[in-house]
C-alpha cells in the first residue's frame, strides 16, 4: 500500500509532515496488506449481491433523461496519481470548466431520480470497480479534483500517501455538505477555507489511528446513515 521508498514519492510530498506520516504507516504495513485483501474481497462480493440493483438502476437513468449511465471525472489518489472516479450519473449535464467542481443540494442540473440517487448514496455504486482495481480504497480521504489537491498544505499532502476512498469520517460528520454551502454567496472559497481544512483533520487524524477496524466501524456508520 505504500511505496517501497520514501525517496520515489512525487516531489512534492517529499516534506517533513509526509515523512512523519509516511514512517507512522510503514510500521503498519501488514494492517494495509490487510486492508486491500478486505477491499478486494468485500468489494467483489458487492459488485455479485448488488447486480440486479446496478441493473435497475441504469434502465432507470437511461429512462430518466438524456444521456449515458454513467458519470466519470478526473480524482487524485495514492501518490498524486489521476483516476477516473465512476459513479451513476445525477445530472443532466456537467462541465468542470463553468463551475467549482463542487455541487449545492439545489443545484439545476441534478435529475429526479439523480436526486434519490444522491440522498442514499446510490450513485457510488459503480466506485466498487475503482475499489477492486486499486484506485479506491473502501476507508480513506475522498478524492479530490486536482485543482483542490493543489491547494493542500504539506501536511494534507500525507492523505495521498493511501489511495482515496469511498467513505471516511469526514465524508459521515460532512454529509451535509451540500447543504451547508448552499447558503455560500462563493462555493469554491467555502470550501477551500473552512470545509477541506476542517475534513482534512478527521483524515489526517485517520492516518494516524490507522486499525482495519476502525475501517470496519467507518463502513458500519456510514450504512446506517444512509438508511
Amino acid at each position: 500500500m505504500l511505496a517501497a521508498d520514501y525517496d520515489r514519492l512525487p516531489e512534492r510530498m517529499k516534506n517533513p509532515a509526509v515523512l512523519s506520516y509516511y514512517d507512522m504507516l510503514k510500521e503498519k504495513r501488514i494492517a494495509l496488506v490487510f486492508k486491500r485483501v478486505f477491499d478486494i474481497i468485500l468489494s467483489l462480493i458487492l459488485l455479485v449481491v448488488l447486480l440486479p440493483l446496478f441493473i435497475v438502476v441504469a434502465i432507470i437513468i437511461r429512462v430518466d433523461s438524456p444521456g449515458g449511465v454513467f458519470f466519470k471525472q478526473k480524482r487524485i489518489t495514492k501518490h498524486g496519481k489521476a483516476f477516473n472516479i465512476i459513479k451513476f450519473r445525477t445530472m443532466y449535464r456537467h462541465d468542470d470548466t463553468l463551475d467549482s467542481g463542487l455541487t449545492t443540494a439545489s443545484d439545476n442540473r441534478i435529475t429526479g431520480v439523480g436526486k434519490r440517487l444522491r440522498k442514499h448514496r446510490l450513485d457510488e455504486i459503480p466506485q466498487l470497480f475503482n475499489i477492486l482495481f486499486g484506485s479506491m480504497s473502501f476507508v480513506g480521504t475522498r478524492p479530490e479534483l486536482e485543482s483542490y489537491v493543489k491547494e493542500y498544505t504539506p501536511e494534507m499532502m500525507a492523505t495521498l500517501l493511501l489511495p482515496a476512498g469511498l467513505t471516511s469520517r469526514a465524508s459521515i460528520l460532512y454529509r451535509n455538505e451540500a447543504e451547508l454551502l448552499e447558503q455560500q454567496p462563493d462555493v469554491r472559497t467555502t470550501y477551500l477555507q473552512q470545509l477541506l481544512p476542517a475534513k482534512m483533520c478527521f483524515n489526517l487524524e485517520y492516518l494516524r489511528d490507522f486499525r482495519l477496524i476502525e475501517d470496519i466501524k467507518i463502513l458500519y456508520k456510514t450504512f446506517f446513515m444512509h438508511n
